[in-house]
């Protein structure tokens, strides 16, 4: 066979390396350099510190020059890339950037080359505002959670009035919280002596207020118009209708409020003022008034957890308990202790303040029937003591208990051994107890509930199977 010249050049030749290696099939394999991207920035940082192939130039305010790259600049900031893109300056080489002070852009020019950030209280408010401007969220972040570290009774208006200026919610939410939670420590400082009057309605204006006594409320008011008193008297009667003044004590109210000649001199104020002693005067007669206004109605300390409210017996004391349970925090306290003869059956809540226990106490001859009582608990009053109430019409015992529209139900039960079909109902305005439309049928040991305003009675149907 005849081969020719060109056929001769593709003949392996002996101890040839380019030979054509064969492989199994298999699929490419992707290699990832973890270390690339740390030596790319480490190297763009040493072309930043040497000013090598800078082709922008920031000046501030002050006149102070901060050099970079544009490529660099528009990778990592949405403001810049407009500005370079969009905008003028794309074919400028040197820009004057305002309201930025030399320091924080630094900073910040730093920050995109290593990706690193120095928060701290010089700095905090003036980086807020230059990471919101040109729009570093991650910064932005950063700041937002060293203030959330820094509250203190100083400073919290300050940084919730900072919060609210760039629109940072979750600080402006944990700012609240902590300015209403330690609010007596708040007034204290001159932060809250210079805020405006709107600040102020805001802030003593809100249900979940923790403050002790509502004296606390109105001497921070007082406070503060005093500051400044020529200017801010004027708003005396805007402030004072969120002062809750019929729940200060009435002591405090007669030689306080009533005697102070700002109020004095106030017709609004004085309204107001009227209100709270007529409210005292109610409430001397009417243990359970319940409130019409928002002036009225107890501060809820805080944002007090929802409880649950139940009957303990002790066996070994031989008490009667009435106790509250807290499930977020999985504990159990004592509200009221009952008198060692006293044996509520039933416990009732009227308006989120009013716990009514309802039952027996038992005689010591073992040849007397009980009696029955009533007693209230106010959760709101200073006194922490159970007071009695109007007993029923109708001596009821193994009765039924619900609650409607804040009236309190007895349905049925048992008047020594006659079982009863009858319903009485106690009237809060009036604080006395009235017949109602009797059931159907007789029932002792009944249950009530309540379903779409509609109270229900439990019906007890037996079974009797035939043998």
């Amino acid at each position: 066979m005849e081969m020719d010249e060109n056929d001769l050049q593709h003949l392996p030749c002996e101890g040839d390396q380019t030979s054509v290696l064969k492989f199994k099939r298999c699929e490419p394999k992707k290699f990832k350099n973890s270390s690339h991207t740390a030596e790319l920035f480490g190297v763009l940082q040493s072309l930043l510190i040497d000013e090598v192939f800078c082709d922008i130039k920031l000046e501030t305010d002050d006149g102070t020059v901060v050099l970079g790259h544009k490529v660099v600049l528009v990778s990592a900031s949405p403001y810049f890339r407009a500005m370079f893109t969009s905008f003028e300056e794309k074919n400028k080489d040197h820009i004057i950037i305002k309201e930025l002070n030399s320091t924080i852009l630094q900073l910040l020019v730093n920050y995109i080359y290593s990706g690193e950030i120095i928060v701290n209280e010089e700095n905090v408010k003036d980086m807020l505002a230059a990471a919101d401007l040109i729009q570093f969220d991650y910064i932005r972040a950063a700041c937002e959670e060293f203030l959330q570290t820094q509250l203190n009774p100083s400073n919290c208006l300050g940084i919730r009035a900072l919060a609210d200026l760039h629109n940072c919610t979750e600080l402006m939410s944990s700012s609240d919280a902590y300015i209403k939670k330690q609010f007596l420590e708040v007034v204290k400082y001159n932060e809250f002596l210079s805020l405006s009057p709107e600040e102020v309605i805001q802030l003593i204006s809100c249900s979940d207020l923790a403050v002790t006594f509502e004296e606390n409320v109105f001497e921070s008011v007082m406070n503060w118009v005093k500051h400044e008193l020529s200017c801010r008297k004027l708003f005396l009667p805007d402030l004072m209708e969120h002062v809750r003044l019929p729940l200060t004590s009435k002591p405090y109210l007669l030689d306080n409020v009533v005697e102070e000649p700002l109020l004095k001199n106030c017709h609004k104020c004085k309204d107001y003022v009227l209100e709270a002693i007529q409210f005292h005067l109610i409430k001397s007669q009417k243990i359970m008034t319940i409130p019409k206004t928002i002036r009225c109605k107890p501060r809820q300390s805080g944002g007090l957890q929802k409880v649950i409210l139940m009957l303990s017996y002790s066996p070994v004391m031989n008490k009667t308990f009435m106790s509250w349970y807290d499930p977020p925090n999985n504990l159990c306290h004592i509200a009221q202790e009952m008198n060692e003869d006293c044996h509520p059956t039933h416990l009732a809540l009227i308006a989120d303040q009013f716990v009514v226990a309802v039952g027996r106490i038992q005689n010591s001859s073992m040849f007397c029937r009980s009696d029955q009582f009533i007693q209230m608990l106010d959760l709101f009053s200073r006194k922490s003591s159970c007071v009695p109430m109007v007993t029923m019409l109708v001596d009821r015992d193994r009765l039924g208990v619900g609650v409607l529209n804040n009236s309190i139900y007895a349905v049925g039960g048992e008047n020594g051994s006659i079982c009863l079909n009858s319903v009485e109902v106690f009237d809060v305005n009036f604080e006395e107890w009235r017949m109602v439309s009797c059931m159907a049928n007789k029932r002792c040991d009944v249950g009530v509930g309540i379903l779409n305003n509609l109270l229900y009675a439990e019906v007890l149907i037996i079974l009797q199977e035939n043998i």
